[in-house]
């Protein structure tokens, strides 16, 4: 009975044996598998380092950050815009003045080339001669600057005809533009 026994605990034991080298096998299967999977870790970390993830944040928080943002930023943001307005405004202005000076600036030159005589003529010169060789010293002095008084008044003159010219086409333009709107 004895030799039953031990053969049939001996065929128990070499079952459990053969089970164990299974289960081993399978264990040494799946540390292998899990060391490929684990061999790429230090590399898979470094990606996962520079990844930001972000969590959903709820709709209420969403929209008191939102509210809270434009309360910051609303006054700066109009600010701006009031600035690049006025900015606007004043090169629109100054475009007009420059448009304005020019059209005055090409009458002037209408004007002058077909009415001025300039004053270098040579009877003109004569006469500065003549009267410049009767006076001395500060007589002299005295009537140059007297007759570059008088030609600047009259160039000041020429200036402001110029201009009051300029005036009445810019406002027959504008009775113009407002009787055809």
């Amino acid at each position: 009975m004895a030799t039953t026994i031990t053969s049939t605990n001996s065929a128990s034991y070499g079952d459990c044996v053969a089970a164990l080298r299974t289960s081993l096998s399978f264990l040494e299967s799946s540390v292998s598998t899990l060391d490929n999977g684990v061999a790429d870790f230090p590399r898979l970390v470094n990606v996962l380092k520079s990844v930001r993830h972000y969590e959903l944040i709820p709709q209420p928080t969403l929209a008191l950050a939102e509210s809270s943002l434009r309360d910051e930023i609303g006054p700066a943001i109009a600010t701006l815009l009031d600035r690049a307005d006025a900015h606007v405004a004043r090169t629109e202005r100054r475009i007009d003045a420059l448009k304005a000076r020019s059209e005055l600036q090409q009458g002037r030159l209408q004007d002058t080339s077909s009415t001025y005589t300039p004053p270098s003529s040579s009877k003109t010169k004569q006469q500065q001669r003549a009267s410049g060789a009767n006076l001395k010293g500060e007589a002299r002095l005295k009537a140059r600057a007297t007759r570059q008084r008088k030609e600047a008044l009259q160039y000041g003159v020429e200036r402001l005809e110029l201009e009051v010219l300029q005036k009445e086409r810019e406002l027959k333009k504008r009775l113009d533009a407002t009787g055809a709107a």
